[in-house]
């Protein structure tokens, strides 16, 4: 099918950002941000980071047939567009935060959107 190895390929780097983050988030804990934190802000934070590696992972579980896994995509972006306006609700209430979670915000917001759109067509 024309496009599937581009969109395999597009999902699975895209599905390093979660991935990564997440891991290094159950590992690290706040430090991994430079953060200091309790044990509740901690315990939360790994859970959060938990949820992200998840993530990650359920998009890697739709690559062997994207257009078989339509459903699953979209509900993983689903859950991703919302904690990016989360994101963007913080980035109003609190300021503009540093670039790595702004660049995270655009794979929220725009990448992952535009993935699940290139998904739905590969599936008609």
């Amino acid at each position: 099918m024309k496009g599937l190895l581009g969109f395999r390929l597009a999902v699975g780097l895209g599905g390093l950002v979660p991935v990564l983050a997440g891991a290094g988030g159950v590992l690290a804990g706040p430090a991994m941000l430079g953060a200091e934190s309790g044990a509740d802000e901690d315990s939360y934070f790994r859970y959060l980071s938990g949820l992200l590696l998840g993530i990650g992972l359920g998009f890697w579980s739709t690559l062997d047939d994207p257009v078989r896994h339509t459903r699953r995509f979209r509900l993983l972006t689903a859950i991703v567009v919302l904690g990016g306006l989360g994101r963007l609700f913080g980035l109003m209430v609190r300021g503009v935060p540093e670039t790595p979670m702004l660049a995270a915000l655009g794979m929220e917001l725009v990448v992952t959107p535009l993935l699940c759109l290139w998904q739905a067509r590969l599936a008609r």
